[in-house]
């Protein structure tokens, strides 16, 4: 038998990517599955992105870049953190890695040490606390409440900070819930986490995905000391549709990301050329693609939650921001991975447990996928509970 590092073995498999490996295995086998389980955008990349990666190919920009990206895309980042966040990311205060996650993934590799607790909004994305995990620190959770938009307060904040307390992972606006947090709110944190000497990741990937003229707010910005603990990390996967494309990026004090462009030295190097230029396009000329896609999952969340509002034993809070709705199941009385299976076997409907999110009473709904299916999907589900025993 192999014996594996220690680190690995405490990590457990993507829930979500193993529900969704399934699904996909029961439509390759001709089974009419709806997928309420993407985590991507259904939306194609937009040509002209497409078409500046075409140009780069034909044109020979196809070797490495510098770690830290190329300085075009930085720029462009830089303007981007400016003029969307009132952020001031000097380009070599930017590091762009293979995807948003690659680059939490770094920070947290370069911050965590062994022993090192991180403090975790629950529900939390399923990847926060594996990777706090890999790098031997301790996931400490902070239960939050459906009453309070799923969102922690300055107060419970100070409650579970300890003298191991290193690191707070913020996730606005939030998978799996949707939530957004305030400026007020934001304002409370950084307070607490200034007073504390507590680094922030603010993972705003969804940033560009909000709903009802709520605002998006970056706790970066509030002033130059929790600017100075902060590390501000977005992407094009969800803006632009350029999951695949694996472009994520982090802006920092220069300090930090002499770190994490080390990390990156010996790891995966550069990102893709290509996507890097594909990227600088998207950042400086994909603004109506976006209101577009937003629009159209404003509407798809709409028709859901009218649709849930008319089920029993179902309930949910609007989702503000990103492309989920995340829904209490409590009263069907079981978990979120035996209502996701069954769902699965028995009305061919595919979504996402709670459980890899930390709350085993909840199911996540994604609405990036085609109205026509969303329909179909609604009305098996709402079938499904109808009938459920």
């Amino acid at each position: 038998m192999i014996k594996f590092a220690s680190r690995i073995e405490k990590v457990k498999p993507s829930p979500t990517l193993a529900l969704t490996a399934k699904a996909k295995k029961l439509k390759a086998e001709g089974k009419d599955i709806v997928n309420f389980g993407a985590g991507e955008p259904d939306f194609d990349t937009p040509d002209f992105i497409k078409d500046k990666a075409i140009e780069a190919i034909r044109s020979g920009f196809t070797k490495y870049t510098p770690t830290q990206g190329t300085l075009e895309l930085r720029e462009a980042i830089s303007e981007k953190f400016k003029k969307d966040n009132s952020l001031q990311y000097a380009p070599d205060q930017i590091v762009v890695s293979s995807g948003a996650k690659h680059s939490i993934y770094n920070i947290i590799s370069v911050l965590v040490d062994l022993g090192d607790e991180v403090l975790i909004p629950s529900p939390y994305w399923v990847s926060y606390p594996e990777m706090v995990n890999l790098a031997q620190g301790k996931p400490v959770f902070m239960e939050t409440q459906a009453a309070n938009n799923f969102k922690i307060t300055a107060e419970q904040l100070k409650k579970n900070i300890s003298k191991k307390t290193k690191l707070l992972i913020l996730n606005s606006p939030s998978n799996p819930t949707g939530c957004v947090y305030t400026e007020q709110e934001l304002k409370d944190i950084a307070r607490v986490c200034v007073e504390n000497n507590i680094f922030v990741i603010s993972d705003e990937i969804y940033e560009k995905l909000i709903y009802d003229g709520t605002a998006h707010f970056s706790i970066a910005s509030i002033d130059s000391k929790i600017y100075d603990l902060t590390i501000t990390v977005n992407g094009v996967s969800k803006s632009y549709s350029m999951t695949g494309w694996r472009i994520g990026y982090l802006g920092a004090p220069k300090e930090i990301t002499q770190a994490v462009s080390r990390l990156q030295d010996h790891s995966t190097s550069c990102p893709a050329s290509i996507s890097q230029k594909a990227a600088v396009f998207a950042l400086k000329e994909g603004g109506e693609f976006v209101n577009k896609m937003r629009d159209e999952f404003r509407k798809r969340r709409d028709y859901i939650i009218k649709r849930l509002d008319n089920m029993s034993k179902i309930d949910y809070i609007r989702p503000q921001g990103a492309f989920y709705v995340f829904c209490c199941i409590k009263y069907t009385g079981l978990t979120s991975s035996e209502f996701s299976s069954r769902l699965l076997d028995e009305a061919g409907v595919s979504l996402i447990p709670g459980q890899g999110f930390g709350r085993d009473d909840y199911i996540r709904i994604s609405f990036a996928t085609n109205m026509k299916e969303i329909e179909k999907g609604m009305d098996r589900l709402q079938k499904w509970l109808e009938e459920l025993r």
